[in-house]
């Protein structure tokens, strides 16, 4: 039976995964948190993949919650506590020849315990007794275990366990064996840092966000990757939303001055209420899109919700420039749905700059305006991409009110942090006075700011 002060621990530590889990942007209510409980209780400590399953299902609303969850079950339920009794290894070809034999056999445990091993012996840095600190970068870089990936397929294919793999599905699993093994190092590194500095601490800013929290400007190209796998079903989600949005306008307001004459059949009482119905008119929009440095891949994930999105107006147009401005609109409404391509092609095929590869907004808002003043009407709502750093540029503001006098709307998304805006080359306060600018940093932003902004 387990003494108070065990039981207050556990319960110290679901709260603390708890609270780390909201403060990553995932939703638990009172009612999940008293489940999770309850399934803590039911299914103790003694097997720890059980319980990961069990708080993954009372306290997770869909399966993009689960990478981060996983993370900081890791921290705050760790598999063992303290450093291991074990000596650092002889050599690092005898601990590489032990983990290609437990990849080869697909043996998590003992890769497990060789994650162990090699945090121990290759991961820890600074003077201190016990190290400073413990990296997963470091053990691996000093590992190499994708080096291995030839050894142990040609091993696997000795043994015959790999008769039903080509070449190329088993090199995949194999791939994914070494991901799992990255996966124990990296899981192996946090638990020792927490318990230095302080699972709170440690859950919260060595745990990689979820993917509809990933800064578009800093994320790397597999975060980027798995972010746009996301695109295709949030653009369903959004469009059922529009949709609903549509029907309800489509049914109109109270039309008071009917409705009161109507009462007088019924003494005054407006028992029978009239609607002013109103015509369902899809709207038209227009993308002006940045495709310089990293603001191109927040550029990216827009025109990709946008490509989902466009038989929910009569009219899509999309513009791509740098300093200059070109329509691509026939790559991104009518292309092929290539999430990874999309931009490629963009610049491989549209004209974007001219004797510099640097951002100029005023150029390209002046081109716009000459070319394809056409584009903009009463009935258009305009959205402009870009993080509005002119390279200490002539801003053309002349172009942007003509723009924004013209269109129903003009709506600014900025990548940038809010705090950034008006530092440096950024030229967001002075366009600010013309059209609206809403911080657009992560995927969560951007549908949120989509499903806010876009007309019905």
């Amino acid at each position: 039976m387990n003494s108070p002060a065990t039981e207050a621990g556990v319960a110290e530590r679901l709260t603390g995964l708890v609270g780390t889990l909201r403060a990553h942007g995932v939703r638990i209510g009172t009612g999940e948190t008293l489940d999770a409980a309850q399934a803590l209780q039911a299914l103790g400590l003694t097997d720890r993949e059980r319980l990961r399953e069990g708080l993954a299902a009372t306290l997770l609303h869909g399966e993009a919650q689960r990478r981060v969850f996983d993370s900081v079950f890791d921290v705050y339920f760790p598999s063992r506590v303290g450093a291991p009794d074990a000596q650092p290894p002889a050599d690092r070809e005898a601990l590489r020849e032990r983990l290609a034999a437990a990849l080869a056999a697909n043996d998590e445990a003992m890769m497990g315990q060789l994650a162990v091993e090699a945090v121990n012996g290759f991961g820890g840095y600074g003077s201190s007794p016990g190290s400073d600190g413990w990296s997963s970068y470091q053990t691996l870089d000093r590992l190499r275990p994708q080096t291995l990936l030839a050894r142990v397929r040609d091993d696997v294919r000795a043994q015959a366990d790999g008769a039903g793999f080509t070449d190329r599905l088993l090199e995949d699993e194999i791939r994914r064996r070494i991901d799992v093994f990255r996966g124990q190092v990296a899981s192996e590194a946090r638990r020792r840092v927490a318990e230095r500095r302080g699972r709170d601490e440690i859950a919260r800013r060595a745990v990689p966000p979820p993917l509809d929290r990933v800064d578009f400007l800093f994320a790397r190209r597999e975060q980027l990757t798995e972010v746009r796998r996301v695109v295709q079903p949030l653009a369903r989600k959004l469009a059922t939303r529009l949709a609903a949005r549509r029907r309800r306008a489509a049914r109109g307001t109270i039309d008071l001055r009917r409705t009161l004459r109507g009462s007088l059949s019924t003494g005054g009482v407006p028992m029978r209420p009239v609607l002013r119905r109103r015509r369902p008119v899809r709207p038209e929009l227009v993308l002006l899109c940045d495709m310089s440095g990293s603001v191109s891949g927040f550029s990216d994930f827009t025109m990709l919700l946008v490509q989902a999105l466009h038989d929910q107006f009569s009219k899509v147009r999309v513009f791509a420039f740098v300093n200059r401005i070109d329509e691509v609109t026939r790559l991104v409404v009518h292309g092929a749905a290539d999430p990874e391509g999309l931009g490629a092609r963009i610049r491989s095929e549209a004209v974007l700059t001219d004797w510099h590869d640097s951002s100029d907004y005023g150029v390209a808002f002046g081109e716009f305006a000459e070319r394809y003043a056409d584009a903009v009407g009463s009935r258009t709502t305009v959205f402009v991409l870009g993080d509005a750093r002119t390279n200490f540029r002539d801003p053309n503001l002349p172009a942007v009110r003509l723009m924004s006098e013209r269109a129903r709307r003009v709506y600014w998304l900025n990548p940038e942090r809010r705090s950034l805006w008006g530092t440096g080359d950024s030229a967001t306060a002075a366009y600010a006075e013309l059209v609206d600018i809403h911080e657009c940093r992560n995927l969560h932003q951007l549908s949120a700011l989509i499903a806010r902004l876009l007309p019905v």
